[in-house]
């Protein structure tokens, strides 16, 4: 079995959507080597692993490499690949001096290449990410996440997956019946589930990432709890929510404001992560004009997330 790989050379900045493109590409597995993470400072606490060799990391800014299965569909869409990598800067993404590069790789060389750059994440005091094949002890307290470790888009190493998470940690209810748009790794609605909600309907247009969050869902035995479904944003939903939220692009999230307040029970809650700094008034204005009462926003690094709320009718 061939299989390519996929370099991308880029800032910290573009990780995200880049990732995400890769994935909708058909991705089998995304890893990420960011060179601050070799230089920030570290503590030894939430079983967090950092065993690092500077040789693995970039002079400067990030690399993000992608695995592809190496069939003839792959190498024809190629050039449309690079293309749609390049033109997310029509959407004001910093992408720097972007660099692309398909290499060769054996599956022995997919298989464990990417491992070394995923272990436990800790979110909060109380909640961690884990990929499967580590041997991670929780605590008595701790609510641990298992993810597919060949999904590293939405694993929890990314600010906006992480404020994402925080947010849903501190407003969702037990019992709540809750909306994920775009899913994608199923992170956000497994987090959903642990914490107590009854229902969580989880939303992605991408059918690699629903099959890849339905593993996900079964690893963490929340399958009761949350139903996928492929499905473009919020339309054609009619399921009422008391907590919807969407860690996608500020562009994409413009799209929906007015389903999301049509679908919110009275009091309910909208998380909207993934939203770039330049972007967040936009939005805001948006959630304001859909008749969402926006409660406030939260900054990690140059990455915002919008809490916004539908007024007690």
């Amino acid at each position: 079995m061939e299989w390519a790989e996929v370099e991308v050379h880029t800032l910290n900045d573009a990780v995200e959507p880049i990732a995400n493109l890769l994935n909708e590409h058909g991705a089998s597995g995304v890893s990420i080597e960011d060179v601050a993470d070799f230089f920030k400072e570290r503590e030894n606490q939430f079983g967090e692993i950092y065993a690092l060799n500077r040789a693995d990391y970039p002079d400067d800014g990030v690399i993000i490499k992608a695995y592809f299965l190496k069939t003839e569909d792959f190498v024809a869409g190629i050039p449309a690949l690079e293309k749609a990598l390049f033109d997310l800067a029509k959407f004001d993404i910093p992408l720097g001096e972007l660099k692309f590069f398909v290499n060769d790789v054996n599956d022995d060389d997919w298989a464990t290449a990417w491992k070394k750059y995923y272990h436990p994440v800790a979110i909060t005091d109380s909640i961690t990410v884990a990929p499967t094949w580590e041997d991670y002890q929780p605590r008595e307290d701790e609510l641990v996440i298992e993810l597919d470790p060949g999904m590293a888009f939405g694993t929890g190493t990314h600010p906006t997956t992480q404020l994402s998470m925080r947010a849903i940690s501190e407003f969702i209810e037990p019992n709540d019946h809750v909306i994920d748009v775009g899913t994608g790794s199923g992170v956000l609605a497994i987090l959903c589930a642990k914490l107590g909600a009854e229902s969580i309907l989880a939303l992605d247009l991408d059918e690699v990432a629903v099959r890849a969050a339905r593993e996900n869902v079964l690893q963490n035995h929340v399958e009761s709890k949350v139903e996928l479904r492929q499905n473009d944003l919020l339309n054609g939903i009619e399921e009422e929510a008391d907590l919807i939220v969407a860690n996608i692009l500020a562009e994409v999230i413009l799209l929906f404001p007015d389903d999301v307040y049509r679908l919110l029970k009275p009091g309910g809650y909208f998380i909207a992560s993934g939203i770039i700094e330049n972007k967040a008034e936009q939005v805001r204005e948006a959630l304001i004009e859909a008749s969402l009462v926006v409660l406030e926003t939260r900054q990690q690094g140059d990455w915002v997330a919008i809490i916004a709320k539908r007024s007690e009718d």
